[in-house]
Parts: C-alpha cells; sequence; structure tokens
C-alpha cells in the first residue's frame, strides 16, 4: 500500500506508514470496513468517513486499542443470520410482484418474532434476516431468546 502523506511503499495490511507514520487507511466508524485514508465515504455502508476524521473516530475499537471514547460500551451480543433454503429457484419461478409480496410476508413475520423475543432486526439481506439481542438492551438469557426465535 502506498502512502498517500509520502509516497512510500508499505506491506499489505498495515494501518499506518512505516516512513512518516500516517494513517494508510481507515475503518468505518459504522460498519468498520477499511477504506482508503482518501474515502470521503464508506464503500460498504456509505457512513461519511469525513465527519467521523473531525470527531477523531477511525472505526470501531479493537481488542488492545487505547480506551474507548466515552459513552462507548462493550457488550456481547448474540446474532441469528436466517435465509430461505431454495429462494432463488423460487423467485425465478414466479412473477415479481409475486415474489415481492412473498418476501414481505416473511420479513413482517420474522420481525413479528424477533420482536416478540426482545431481539432487534438489524437488517434484511436479499431473503435473509439478521437479528440481534443484548443491544440495546440486554438480558442474561439472550442466546435462548435467539435461538428461541430462530425456531420459531
Amino acid at each position: 500500500m502506498i502512502c498517500p502523506n509520502c509516497s512510500t511503499e508499505n506491506e499489505a495490511g498495515r494501518k499506518f506508514c512505516t516512513e512518516c507514520g500516517g494513517r494508510l487507511s481507515s475503518g468505518c466508524p459504522a460498519c468498520g470496513t477499511v477504506n482508503s485514508p482518501t474515502a470521503k465515504f464508506c464503500g460498504e455502508c456509505g457512513t461519511s468517513l469525513a465527519d467521523a476524521v473531525a470527531a477523531g473516530r477511525s472505526g470501531p475499537p479493537v481488542s488492545g486499542a487505547s480506551m474507548p471514547a466515552a459513552g462507548t460500551e462493550r457488550r456481547v451480543v448474540s446474532v441469528m443470520f436466517a435465509d430461505l433454503v431454495g429462494f432463488t429457484r423460487l423467485a425465478e419461478a414466479r412473477d415479481a410482484e409475486d415474489v415481492r409480496d412473498f418476501q414481505d410476508r416473511y420479513f413482517a413475520t420474522a420481525r413479528t418474532i424477533v420482536e416478540r423475543y426482545g431481539g432487534v432486526v438489524e437488517k434484511f439481506i436479499g431473503d435473509a434476516v439478521m437479528a440481534v439481542w443484548g443491544a440495546p438492551v440486554g438480558h442474561e438469557d439472550d442466546p435462548e431468546r435467539a435461538v428461541r426465535a430462530a425456531l420459531d
């Protein structure tokens, strides 16, 4: 990786230049994706990286990093990821509006079940659902809640 400050070639995976100490890449404050130091927005989620630099943030705290900023908190969370087996084949054989209606009902049902067990749907990805337990509110039995929701 070439340093944008001094043009020194550095080993791949380095975060700081071995010659001038300049940042070689920055992690997105929202999703943690590594972006080039000249990027203005995250290539993965679109978050403004200029705002993060101005605020002095460069990605989520990493183990072994300096003290986290005031107001941050480390949490153990349980994540459920579920998708529909054979969905691509099903979608190819049906009208687009029918597939959309099917997905809308599936997502509504998934959201209802996840919320019933105290989870939060983080996102829908294609035919998949990703939900989290333990943030913003944690319970001792969050892993069990996630499993029960997945089974339902």
